[in-house]
């Protein structure tokens, strides 16, 4: 097999049990809720651990990859995700949960930042294109494990259910054993005036930035949506959650189009369409009454939030070839730190004004993203590196 499609694959493969493992941890959590009799405290401590080791290991994996490459870090991250998984399972320490969890977070960082910039990597050409083909593979990891987790815990205990994903991700660490890899970029080591400079790169500031209010309107749609469809709609428990599910097929429906059209059509073309989609299905869902019209606004909507990733990393990809893996952890973190600032903001919103105003963020989220990623296009096209 071609190189570049071996390491397609694996990181294909890394994405799908990203968004297994990620997905898991609600199964997990209720798990250690009756295993524990964790207060809310205690199960929200769990949950804040998560984002933070995510945040860290987005940070850290850009000099990992151009440094020493791909092949050990993704099989230390698999490795690391295995180890968490069992000692969750069988561990009877609280405080070796809460390590288990913030590690489950750094691999997480570390897997789906690796995942991206190997991707662009291979991809000598539609960076873009191959970049949403990855991005379906963690929607389908992550709409499976609800389904798998239900069907399974009919017959089995979650203590079981939960080893058993860990096992299963033996799967890909085997994988990644045996295939190569690229070569490190940096192997004489890397340059730190380089990397300094791109704190002065007005681009890839201008990229990143787009992603800071690109990873806050998914963050805010996430985490918000069912609340929002509660107080606003008046929608029930189940039917408010299962909502939340149609966004999650509209994204990575959209981002299967996406990897098909963004190979024919210009990426920054798409991504302008994709928000004025977002900022549509947002007014659309604001004047919805019927069930069907919220569902389309919100299958609409995630559709729209499927170009902001792909196409975003795809451009810095290409503007920092040489170190694509600090350009992808410079602007992850900075687009992590959009999504925790931005949900505190709405947060605060919600408290203050209502939670009816989260769709009003959420189109001045779209209409900044628009706006910054016009600059950054243009500026890149003028001020290419050299």
């Amino acid at each position: 097999m071609n190189k570049n499609n071996a390491s397609f694959i694996a990181a294909c493969m890394g994405m799908f049990l990203f968004g297994i493992v990620m997905l898991s941890l609600g199964t997990i959590n209720t798990f250690l809720v009756d295993k524990f009799q964790l207060d809310k405290l205690s199960a929200g401590s769990l949950a804040s651990l998560l984002p933070f080791g995510i945040l860290i290991g987005s940070l850290l994996f850009g000099y990992i990859v151009d440094r020493y490459g791909y092949k050990i870090l993704l099989i230390g991250s698999t490795l690391f995700v295995i180890g968490s998984i069992l000692m969750i399972a069988y561990t009877r320490s609280f405080g070796f949960i809460q390590g288990a969890f913030f590690m489950i977070g750094l691999t997480g960082g570390l897997i789906n930042g690796a995942t991206n910039a190997l991707v662009a990597d291979v991809s000598l050409k539609n960076k873009s294109a191959k970049l949403s083909l990855l991005g379906v593979f963690y929607g389908i990891g992550a709409l499976s494990m609800p389904l798998v987790t239900g069907l399974l815990s009919r017959y089995f205990a979650y203590q079981s259910i939960i080893v058993g994903i860990g096992l299963f991700l033996v799967l890909p660490l085997i994988y990644n054993m045996s295939i190569r890899f690229p070569e490190p970029k940096q192997k004489q080591g890397i340059d730190v005036k380089k990397v300094l400079s791109m704190f002065k790169d007005k681009v890839l500031l201008l990229f990143a930035f787009v992603l800071f209010f690109q990873s806050a309107a998914e963050g805010i749609s996430n985490n918000w949506t069912t609340t929002y469809l509660k107080d606003v709609h008046q929608l029930e428990g189940s039917k408010a959650l299962f909502s939340l599910t149609v966004l999650v097929i509209g994204m990575t429906l959209g981002r299967l189009v996406l990897s098909y059209v963004l190979g024919k059509v210009r990426p920054m073309t798409v991504f302008y369409v994709s928000c004025f989609v977002i900022a549509l299905s947002l007014l659309a869902l604001q004047l919805s009454g019927g069930l069907a019209a919220i569902w389309l606004s919100l299958l609409f909507l995630g559709a729209g939030l499927a170009s902001g990733f792909p196409v975003m990393l795809g451009y810095v990809g290409e503007r920092y070839a040489d170190l694509s893996g600090i350009a992808f952890s410079f602007t992850l973190v900075i687009a992590l730190l959009g999504n925790t600032l931005m949900n505190l903001l709405v947060g605060y919103v919600s408290r203050t004004y209502g939670i009816q105003h989260v769709s009003t963020i959420l189109i001045a989220a779209a209409l900044f993203m628009f706006v910054l990623a016009s600059v950054a296009y243009k500026q890149n096209k003028k001020n290419p590196l050299t």
